[in-house]
């Protein structure tokens, strides 16, 4: 070993464990300062804390320069977005189509050089984030990966139809596309719980792009089905009366004849079927990448998190009641669709038969999640404060999503209340925007509460007590006292019925030591004292997961409403009215990506809460 000195760094020495230093170093001595870690001259020097300021300080430096860099791409973006979508002279949807080729070109180059990397350095141990990229994360972001692989080989045949007059790169942009989300879904799948602590600052900016890159391919695809959901609804306002504030479609139809002419016309509306996905695929992906990005430098912890599993049994109610939502907002869609713009009076009862049933499912959602938050109060378990950019991540994105709907909710409220004159269906738009605002409010309480709880698990004293000795034929169980928490149960239960008679609750557990002669009335009596602790308990997880299911079905029915063009904020008119078209239709645009998200995000958050109930 090289001496300290300028040509080596000082290692620092580390103090043997217990097991190690056996009896020949006192247990009550603490280690000498010189083999403190970090330590470079006498005790007490404050040359260690400056040492760890000057770590710190670098990544700090790098994590803030490439924010600032992935920002001015974002912007950068978003005006090449907004010059097309205004129709502004010298920038056409080509540049656009170039710049986002480009991003991506970029992110697939860093992702193959990261994959590479890796797997030269596969045999060294790293650091895992256990909390991040769970499997069934990375089996939806598959299935919308495939989805949006379809859309992309739609999209090449649209431009094999009009290439007469589409320009090379609307061909290039959906190959392009397809292979970055091949790719991008491997790199996930086998990199997303990583904690990198090499090449940091490289990794930084390598991450943020591909995060941003992934956003400005959001906006890109919400822009593309805004616009198709805009025509139509300016072509459905004329059939309720509201001509007036009508104003000219905006067509991006290529100018020359498609061949053959059906084929093309069912590419082209079959392409705004599969956005909802692409949509959701594009901000998942940069989710789980921002939360690697987050993970880079990271130190992590000794705390593990406890394997999810997925338990389908004892939620039979939640889930009839779950899929029979589905199934009815299905059937409302499909009427809805069918109804509006046929008519006046069809556009009319088909807004309410939406508002009736929205509200109706609110308030039942409303109503389940109250029932779980009163039983975590009346539950004295401690939640889990520790840092978490997953957890943390999902509890931001729950209220910074919902505040998409709140703003489209509040506006729909002031215009029922201060519009002149208001049609019969407006009324039944008060209580649903009101229900909106509440049940998301309700929701989210009930979510955040539950992804700050530990999974499901014994006590301290009570899990190294659990323990069976058999001798002579017969088990005697050891543990101390009855269980108290919820979750306590819900992994006691199999456990319990697993053992013999003695140790299946008609006992009390017990402490090994002197106890073995207890008087066998109190035996009895603590017996069917902890045998109504683990019902109680049992009976309270199983309430939760039938209200997590029952929530995690719902989301996903009212998903699919927004999603697939049933979106009476665009049909009712009333807003319009109140505030003009164009303000009204920018809010709208604006806003309900993110209410579409918070639904499928929702739903992923619940389905986590399931696992771990």
């Amino acid at each position: 070993m090289m001496p300290e000195g300028q040509g080596a760094p000082a290692a620092p020495l580390k103090a043997p464990s217990d097991s190690e230093r056996g009896s020949s170093w006192p247990a009550a001595r603490p280690p000498p300062a010189f083999l403190a870690p970090g330590f470079r001259g006498s005790p007490g020097s404050p040359a260690p804390q400056r040492g760890a300021v000057r770590e710190s300080f670098p990544q700090k430096l790098a994590e803030a320069l490439s924010s600032q860099y992935a920002l001015n791409v974002f912007v950068a973006g978003l005006l090449f977005l907004l010059a097309w979508a205004v129709h502004a002279s010298g920038v056409g949807k080509r540049d656009l189509l170039c710049f986002l080729t480009a991003l991506m070109l970029l992110q697939l180059l860093w992702m193959l050089w990261y994959v590479r990397r890796s797997s030269a350095h596969r045999r060294l141990i790293r650091l895992k984030d256990t909390y991040a990229g769970a499997r069934w994360l990375r089996g939806s972001i598959t299935l919308f990966a495939v989805i949006t692989i379809i859309l992309g080989c739609l999209k090449i045949g649209y431009f094999i139809g009009f290439s007469g007059c589409l320009s090379a790169t609307e061909g290039v942009f959906p190959v392009t596309h397809a292979v970055h989300t091949l790719l991008q879904v491997y790199f996930l799948w086998g990199h997303s719980k990583d904690i990198i602590q090499s090449f940091k600052t490289l990794e930084r900016f390598g991450v943020i792009h591909s995060v941003f890159t992934n956003l400005l391919l959001w906006a890109n695809s919400v822009l593309n089905e805004s616009k198709h959901q805009l025509n139509e609804h300016k072509e459905r306002l004329i059939t309720l009366g509201f001509g007036n504030i009508t104003i000219v479609l905006d067509d991006h139809t290529p100018p020359c004849n498609c061949t053959p002419p059906t084929l093309c016309l069912a590419i082209s509306h079959g392409m705004y079927y599969l956005y909802p996905f692409n949509i959701e695929y594009q901000i998942l992906a940069s989710t789980m990448l921002y939360v690697l990005w987050k993970n880079i430098g990271r130190k992590v912890d000794s705390h593990q998190h406890q394997k999810m599993q997925f338990r389908s049994h004892g939620v039979l109610l939640g889930s009839v009641l779950g899929l029979t939502v589905l199934a009815t907002t299905i059937g409302v869609v499909v009427v809805y669709l069918i109804q509006i713009g046929r008519s006046k009076t069809k556009s009319e009862v088909a807004l309410i038969m939406f508002y009736l049933y929205a509200s109706i499912l609110l308030m039942l959602m409303g109503a389940a999640g109250l029932v779980g938050i009163r039983i975590y109060r009346l539950d004295e378990q401690s939640l889990d404060e520790s840092k978490n950019p997953a957890r943390k991540l999902d509890a931001d994105l729950l209220v910074g999503t919902a505040s998409g709907s709140w703003f489209i909710s509040w506006g729909s409220i002031l215009a029922v209340l201060c519009a002149e004159s208001r049609p019969p269906y407006t009324w039944y738009n008060l209580p649903y925007s009101i229900l909106a605002v509440v049940e998301k409010y309700i929701q989210n309480l009930f979510i955040i509460e539950s992804i700050h709880r530990e999974p499901g698990k014994l006590s301290e004293d009570i899990r190294t007590l659990r323990v069976v000795t058999v001798y002579n034929g017969n088990a005697t169980s050891l543990p101390s006292s009855c269980l108290k928490n919820g979750p306590m149960a819900g992994d006691m239960a199999p456990q319990a019925l697993e053992m013999p008679p003695a140790a299946n609750g008609n006992t009390c557990l017990r402490e090994v030591g002197g106890k073995e002669k207890e008087d066998k009335s109190w035996e009895r009596a603590q017996g069917s004292a902890c045998h109504s602790c683990f019902l109680q308990d049992n009976a309270q997880r199983r309430v939760l997961r039938n209200i997590a299911a029952f929530l995690f079905l719902c989301n996903i029915s009212l998903w699919i409403p927004p999603a697939f063009g049933c979106r009476p904020e665009y049909d009712n008119g009333l807003e319009e009215i109140v505030f003009g078209f164009e303000p009204w239709i920018i809010v709208v645009n604006l806003a309900m990506p993110f209410s579409i998200f918070y639904r499928m995000h929702a739903a992923a958050s619940l389905f986590e809460v399931y696992c771990k109930i």
